[in-house]
């Protein structure tokens, strides 16, 4: 059995045995209490437990002298530049995910596959209904909750487990990024967003690859999930607004999502070349 493999299946036991016990603690303290503050604790258990101390747990068995940081890319920042092209990029995705999230969820499966779609849409209305209860904010204590376990900390161990692990163990190439990317789509459980969602995956572990440092797509992952629970503290109480933030980029306006693809793409091709002209290695 070759290196690569045996480390995922070592990712893989690692992140059962920190699962079932982040799990298991949040069922002893909680008794499997469904408030909104207990769940909010088993997202936070489950986000620190299944993506982050898993991968850093396996980068501190496969590093040189035990650097679990440096074989994460962790130990090197980015140039300002980087990060002000990474996040534009991010911003001006926006309505071009939102039209690819709205075409994914026209997807219908054949008629002799009807129970599972029905099964899929109720999964997809589940998560949409928790989502809002975890995003509700009646102050800015609340809305800085929010952000950091919404935004902050599950962009930081979700791109450590699957930018930072996966796709290097897979060796960070064009196949590594895009099985990464699809792995990283398919954990979310959310078949109609699963081809935006990919293609974001691909975008990070791009950047990744580009840049040599962990911190790009951290940044990256954090403002599109920042701006989301921002979006909502702010417009939430308006229901055409809510939509309006959701939806900008479809319908009527499919035009701005076309434009928002094409100058994304501009954008990654300048930060690309930045990286180029300023090369990590």
């Amino acid at each position: 059995m070759n290196r690569p493999l045996i480390r995922f299946f070592v990712w893989l036991g690692l992140t059962a045995v920190f699962t079932t016990a982040g799990v298991g603690i949040w069922m002893l303290v909680f008794q499997g209490s469904q408030t909104t503050a207990s769940l909010k604790w088993l997202q936070f258990l489950q986000t620190v437990a299944t993506f982050l101390l898993p991968a850093i747990v396996g980068a501190w068995l496969w590093a040189d002298n035990h650097k679990p940081f440096v074989w994460l890319r962790m130990n090197r920042g980015m140039e300002w530049k980087v990060a002000l092209l990474a996040v534009t990029a991010m911003v001006c995705a926006i309505p071009g995910i939102n039209l690819l999230a709205d075409l994914n969820s026209r997807v219908q499966l054949p008629e002799s596959l009807g129970f599972i779609e029905q099964i899929l849409r109720q999964q997809e209305e589940a998560a949409a209904v928790l989502t809002e209860r975890f995003l509700q904010a009646d102050n800015i204590g609340m809305l800085l909750v929010n952000i950091g376990l919404l935004a902050l900390l599950p962009a930081l161990a979700e791109e450590t487990a699957f930018r930072g692990t996966l796709q290097q163990i897979a060796g960070n190439t064009h196949a590594a990024i895009w099985i990464t990317a699809f792995l990283f789509s398919a954990v979310h459980m959310q078949f109609y967003g699963f081809v935006p969602r990919m293609l974001m995956g691909a975008m990070f572990g791009y950047i990744f690859v580009w840049t040599g440092s962990l911190w790009v797509p951290v940044l990256m992952h954090a403002t599109n999930n920042g701006l989301a629970v921002l979006c909502y503290y702010l417009l939430g109480a308006d229901q055409n607004s809510k939509t309006w933030a959701d939806t900008i980029g479809t319908g009527a306006m499919w035009w701005l999502g076309i434009i928002s693809i094409v100058a994304t793409g501009a954008v990654l091709y300048m930060l690309y070349r930045r990286t180029q002209d300023s090369p990590h290695v």
